[in-house]
């Protein structure tokens, strides 16, 4: 039997995987809400509390750096550690990934069916480098490289990077989330979902279009991100519209960046829990914008494959790769 998990700030998903004649059949898969425990090892106790069989490879994905095979959650107060992951689940076999790295060994194992196309100019190929980036809790970015024969995963922190403001309003964005953050300011304070609500505030602020007390009450007792990126895509407040509008913008100028960096041709990838939440206004024109705004050099990135990635599992799908990679 082998586990797989899913770590992230807002949310942890565990399963268990057994095999069959036909391949891998899920035995057991249960989402917890990160912030209901203390570490990591506590909530693995209650995951495994009903679990008789035996555990003979682990492979997590988790939002956060990987150092030695261990990892300190970016959003979360936990430490992970192989060895004691080992002693609790009594397996030889423990493999800890950075998320977007599981989420991009996902990505190669789902079929079409699982991707929505944002380029309808996009030249489609299997051979090249392909850039994964996943707005969620945080931001993520990953890169698969294409050796001629085989795509190498490769794991960044990239999120974390500079943001560059693209225009008056973006300016006006930055210098706002300077006196926020002390100076710094990340594009994952932006391309996230508390990114989201920082956009929004900013819009407030400078009063782009009047509160609407509906949404307003409604972030009172529901995930303000949530409220935000629903009124956005149903257009039934102009802030929330335009706090939408703004992050798929900088998604896109983001996600170009990123694609300059390493010309995958075979695509930029779209992961992480925000995309299909706003899949309509990303398939609008202004994540395009974003993206190909790039002077002179936008014709590089004109015919390259931009594709939301709609399955919620892949980066479980990911880790079950990664261990047949590793074991066969």
């Amino acid at each position: 039997m082998l586990l797989v998990g899913d770590v992230g700030g807002t949310k942890t998903i565990l399963a268990l995987f057994t095999s069959s004649g036909s391949g891998w059949v899920c035995a057991k898969k249960t989402l917890y809400a990160s912030a209901d425990y203390k570490t990591f090892t506590e909530l693995l106790a209650s995951f495994l509390l009903d679990v008789d069989a035996a555990i003979s490879s682990v492979c997590i994905g988790v939002a956060g750096p990987i150092v030695d095979g261990d990892c300190v959650a970016t959003n979360l107060p936990w430490i992970l550690s192989r060895d004691q992951i080992s002693r609790s689940v009594h397996a030889p076999n423990v493999w800890l990934l950075n998320d977007l790295e599981a989420t991009a060994w996902g990505l190669l194992a789902l079929s079409e069916a699982d991707f929505v196309e944002l380029n309808p100019n996009a030249v489609q190929s299997q051979a090249g480098n392909i850039a994964v980036i996943a707005a969620g809790t945080g931001l993520g970015e990953a890169l698969m490289i294409w050796d001629g024969t085989a795509h190498r995963v490769i794991a960044t922190e990239g999120g974390h990077a500079d943001f560059a403001a693209t225009d008056q309003q973006q300016i006006g964005l930055l210098n706002y989330l300077m006196q926020k953050y002390d100076g710094h300011v990340s594009y994952e304070r932006l391309l996230s979902g508390h990114g989201l609500i920082n956009i929004y505030d900013y819009l407030k602020q400078i009063q782009f279009a009047p509160v609407n007390v509906s949404t307003e009450n409604q972030m009172l007792t529901n995930d303000p991100a949530a409220v935000i990126g629903m009124a956005g895509v149903e257009g039934n407040d102009k802030l929330c519209v335009e706090a939408v509008n703004l992050f798929c913008r900088i998604y896109g100028a983001e996600s170009g960046n990123l694609a300059l960096k390493c010309l995958p041709n075979a695509g930029v990838y779209l992961a992480g829990g925000i995309a299909g939440k706003i899949l309509p206004v990303l398939k609008n024109g202004e994540f395009t914008k974003g993206f190909l705004n790039k002077g002179r050099i936008k014709v590089v990135l004109e015919n390259i494959p931009v594709k939301t990635c709609i399955n919620p599992d892949v980066a479980l799908v990911g880790a079950l790769r990664f261990i047949e990679q590793m074991v066969g």
